[in-house]
């Protein structure tokens, strides 16, 4: 049970929902679009008046067309709702900058160096960060196979990327006993790993 049974009484105050979708395009190009929306539960007062409650403090959009390899090729954002209106979306195209960046391969490292602190949105910047993983998932079976491995022979995507899915452990152990290792044979392994996750 969530939270536990002994948690004081409590209300609500701050809600932030993050969505992301992504599409299959008919050009073999994805569009990713992601929005994040923070809303009160009371009416909140802001430097250019007050937000009635449930109005949007923030409400963000950042659209992304990748390819199969998941490198950027056009990023677009929209800001909808704000603290500041007419200076929370004065950055511009600021986000055309991601383009060119693989969500794979240093994604985190280069949107700070791109967008980071005040050359952008601290919001939408932050929404960056969890796009590698959500593009993962949405190719996982249907771009990136999770079963055979890759073609150079390596094992499939997802192995090594987690706790559950480490290679001496019992679920690669049960559903990938190709690429299971004993814990003795992982640290003292030749193969060469697959990108961690951290370095997205």
């Amino acid at each position: 049970m969530f939270p536990p049974p002994s948690t004081p009484s409590r209300r609500l105050i701050h809600r932030r929902a993050i969505d992301v979708q992504i599409f299959a395009r008919d050009d073999q190009l994805y569009d990713v679009e992601a929005r994040l929306v923070d809303t009160k539960t009371q009416d909140m007062a802001l430097a250019g008046g007050v937000r009635p409650a449930g109005e949007p403090i923030h409400d963000m959009l950042l659209s992304l067309v990748v390819d199969a390899h998941l490198t950027i090729l056009e990023a677009n954002s929209r800001t909808l709702g704000m603290p500041y209106p007419g200076t929370c979306d004065q950055h511009g195209d600021v986000y055309k900058k991601l383009v060119g960046l693989n969500l794979l391969h240093g994604f985190r490292l280069g949107v700070k160096d791109r967008v980071g602190g005040v050359k952008a949105c601290t919001h939408l910047t932050e929404l960056c960060q969890i796009l590698p993983t959500a593009v993962i998932q949405a190719f996982a079976g249907v771009v990136i196979d999770t079963q055979e491995g890759r073609a150079d022979g390596s094992a499939p995507f997802q192995i090594d990327r987690c706790h559950a899915l480490r290679r001496d452990g019992e679920i690669v152990q049960t559903h990938y006993p190709r690429w299971y290792r004993k814990s003795a044979e992982v640290a003292t392994a030749t193969e060469p790993l697959a990108t961690p996750a951290s370095s997205f």
